[in-house]
């Protein structure tokens, strides 16, 4: 008698629990199905690390936790991740830019439906592997990394308007990474130094 082989649970690699009915479970508990969702969400440490995190509108209007204007030059009006997200204020959180060499490749418009338009692919192949999300809109990428850029600069790539930010700006955070994209931050200096 052949041994069937059972499937096992996408995140922690378990053999999925043996059911009276077939399902098409993905998860081997309730634990590793929020574990698994966490996980996808995951900012980088060394973004959430730093108290430079705010609270935003709808229209990307900064705001402290308790919902008065922030300002992305003004480190009284930041806080900590964990303060931010726990905040109800607005409708979101950002993370604020201030020159220590984090920094925010933004590609408006690159999405249709979940795809990449080419440009924007050509682009993304260039980056060594860091955090990639989907920005709020759902229609653009952020290409968060390492690297050394004063202020922010608009620039084209094929035709296309891409903004490069270092310091001064504060980029609104979704966490919601993209593709395979990992939680944590490359040196993405070279790639950068080719836009700007």
């Amino acid at each position: 008698m052949a041994t069937v082989k059972r499937p096992r649970c996408e995140h922690c690699d378990e053999p999925m629990p043996v059911l009276s009915r077939p399902s098409l479970a993905r998860f081997c508990s309730g634990r590793c199905r929020v574990a698994a969702h966490r996980a996808r969400r995951q900012v980088p440490a060394e973004m959430t690390s730093r108290p430079r995190w705010v609270r935003r509108t709808a229209r990307k209007v900064p705001l402290t936790v308790d919902g008065r204007a922030a300002s992305s030059t003004d480190p009284a009006t930041w806080s900590t991740y964990r303060q931010a997200r726990a905040s109800t204020a607005g409708v979101g959180v950002g993370f604020v830019l201030d020159g220590d060499g984090i920094v925010c490749v933004d590609i408006d418009h690159c999405l249709d439906g979940g795809a990449v338009a080419p440009w924007a692919r050509e682009l993304l192949a260039r980056f060594p592997a860091t955090y990639v999300e989907v920005s709020p809109s759902g229609d653009g990428l952020h290409v968060f990394g390492f690297a050394d850029v004063a202020g922010g600069r608009h620039v084209r790539v094929g035709g296309h308007r891409v903004e490069v930010y270092g310091t001064g700006r504060y980029i609104a955070v979704t966490g919601v990474r993209h593709g395979g994209a990992p939680a944590r931050l490359a040196d993405i200096t070279a790639v950068v130094d080719e836009l700007v």
